[in-house]
């Protein structure tokens, strides 16, 4: 019976059954939206900034339309593939400890993990919630020539 539970749940998974979307949670007086966000890495740090990269990526190219809806949001970046045309300056926005950790803040130290193994591989998942400094992040973009 174990294994039938395990088999399932690790079908589930492969599926994206429980693949999260960003999730607003609600909009600061400054601007700035707090989110929860799911990241995947090889240990907790690296899922943590996962998630982080995650969070700044969703405001920027997809939008938030998932939990609070009173403070849904469209993307920043609204020209049609965008994230193609300006793929060099995204590549190096978005490298590790990149610019992007400066529209990011983990004021709400909130976690919560899983970890799964996969093939010998050690995958860990880190929810977390976060803050995006929108209005920086928009300011950052005018400056730089792509709003």
């Amino acid at each position: 019976m174990k294994q039938i539970v395990l088999t399932l749940i690790a079908l589930m998974m492969s599926a994206g059954v429980f693949a999260q979307e960003t999730e607003c949670i609600s909009k600061e007086l400054d601007g700035s939206l707090t989110l929860r966000v799911t990241g995947s890495g090889r240990n907790r740090t690296d899922a943590i900034e996962q998630a982080k990269k995650q969070a700044v990526y969703d405001v920027l190219f997809n939008g938030v339309i998932k939990g609070n809806h009173d403070y849904n949001m469209r993307p920043i970046m609204t020209e049609v593939n965008a994230r193609e045309r300006y793929q060099d300056y995204f590549d190096i926005f978005f490298m590790d400890r990149g610019e992007y950790s400066k529209y990011v803040s983990m004021e709400d130290k909130k976690f919560l993990s899983t970890r799964t193994t996969k093939k010998n591989y050690r995958q860990e998942s880190r929810t977390v919630t976060v803050r995006v400094l929108v209005p920086q992040l928009k300011a950052r973009l005018k400056e730089d020539g792509l709003l």
